[in-house]
């Protein structure tokens, strides 16, 4: 996510390394450089220059902070207009305050509004919500079997008229039959065409006349850059929705619609999807994004997918099982399913301070190499994993014809895994560091 642009932007504020500080003549230098990473990450021209113009004018102004050097200055300031430029707080769906809430999803066709659809769903029925889908997409070959599917993947219903070429009616008799059913969330998946078009922007216009949705968000595919913008005017123009979704983040991003479609309609950007399980979608966060575009790493998102995927019982569990030396390859391929729910390896790295693009260079933080680990685990038997002892020579070979690896990879972990019991062992032997049981309350995976 924004790892081109990230790297830009390093490129750019270690410039001012080595100056005694922050001059008019430096700092237009760096001006110059920010343009050009702007422009080149496909961010609006005007949102660019105003962007660039604020920054230059807080780097000579009042506004710079004395006591720190003028590379920290520099990136306070970047920081500081990136978090304003996208919003400043995030801003969550306003839920009526007298059910049924009714959501309208728009946007084109391909920008991901019927997988967004089941996945705000999916988040809003985790939080004890009641959601119903209504499939008012009647367009799209197969969008109706499309949602359909997904309502089932996450045990969410899914309303639809077999035949019904009337998408105000399909939302309409949606609305009724959620009102008996006791469904206090609504969300209508609407069509959406390959580019804007009057027929298109009157049917979802004529929707919300008739249903009168509290919440409209337009989904908006963040890998089109300056387009974004120019679709989301359209549709705010004609609709005046309430948010924007960012989707396909997880994919080659420029950054160029994160940073311009709130300048440009004046609306928050509510959500964003990071991938492509039904669970890969975050709250908008315009401070914790501008941390991660800076490098800074975004510790809070992190702990909160740690704690998402284990419990405050299931955490006090290991800490015991590792105590006691008890920790074995099922305790740790369990840790491993935690780890790979949480998203992938590389996104979970940038999120550490301190950890930048630079440094994850061309690595994928391979997750097949997780893969090959699970399928390790996995070839071993019940007393192999209880046991790693047992694990000869015979075995091993074994394990690695059935995994698919070699028996190389198999020495390794059994190795690294033999390791980490010893060392667990020793420290249970004696007091256990602070550092270590700040690792337990903040509910690390162990073998993360």
């Amino acid at each position: 996510m924004f790892e081109s642009l990230s790297s830009r932007f390093e490129d750019v504020y270690k410039k001012i390394r080595g100056h005694a500080r922050l001059t008019e003549s430096n700092v237009a230098d760096i001006a110059r450089d920010l343009r050009r990473t702007l422009l080149d990450a496909d961010v609006n021209y005007k949102v660019a220059k105003k962007f660039v113009d604020d920054v230059q004018a807080k780097a000579l102004g009042a506004d710079v902070l004395r006591s720190i050097n003028p590379e920290q200055q520099f990136i306070k300031i970047l920081y500081d207009e990136l978090v304003l430029i996208m919003g400043e707080t995030s801003k969550d769906i306003g839920f009526a305050a007298q059910p049924p809430t009714i959501i309208m999803v728009c946007g084109l066709q391909g920008s991901g509004k019927t997988t967004f659809s089941a996945k705000l769903a999916n988040l809003l029925k985790a939080k004890n919500r009641k959601p119903l889908l209504i499939a008012a997409d009647i367009y799209r070959p197969a969008a109706i079997e499309q949602l359909k599917l997904l309502g089932q993947q996450i045990e969410v219903p899914v309303f639809s008229i077999d035949g019904e070429k009337n998408a105000v009616k399909i939302a309409e008799e949606g609305l009724r039959f959620a009102r008996e059913h006791a469904n206090e969330t609504i969300i209508i998946d609407t069509a959406g065409r390959l580019t804007i078009d009057e027929v298109m922007m009157q049917e979802v216009a004529d929707i919300k006349s008739r249903v009168k949705p509290h919440e409209i968000l337009f989904v908006c595919d963040a890998m089109i850059g300056q387009d974004a913008v120019t679709t989301a005017k359209a549709f705010h123009d004609k609709l005046k929705f309430d948010g924007v979704v960012l989707t396909k983040m997880d994919g080659d991003a420029r950054g160029g619609a994160a940073l311009s479609v709130r300048s440009i309609v004046n609306e928050p950007i509510k959500y964003i999807s990071t991938g492509e399980k039904l669970d890969a979608i975050e709250l908008f966060h315009p401070d914790r994004m501008a941390s991660r575009i800076l490098g800074m790493g975004d510790v809070v998102s992190l702990v909160e997918k740690v704690e998402a995927q284990i419990s405050e019982e299931e955490a006090k569990k290991v800490e015991e099982k590792l105590r006691k030396a008890e920790f074995t390859f099922d305790d740790f391929l369990t840790q491993l399913g935690h780890i790979k729910k949480m998203g992938s390896m590389r996104d979970l790295l940038s999120m550490i301070p301190g950890v930048n693009s630079s440094m994850l260079g061309d690595n994928s933080f391979d997750d097949k190499a997780m893969a090959r680990v699970e399928a390790i685990v996995h070839s071993m038997t019940k007393d192999e994993r209880r046991f790693p002892s047992l694990l000869n020579g015979p075995r091993r070979a074994r394990i690695a014809l059935g995994s698919g690896t070699s028996v190389q990879e198999v020495n390794r972990l059994v190795k690294q895994f033999t390791e980490m019991q010893k060392m667990i062992k020793k420290m249970s032997r004696g007091k256990m560091s602070n550092q270590v049981k700040d690792l337990m309350k903040a509910k690390v995976p162990v073998d993360a």
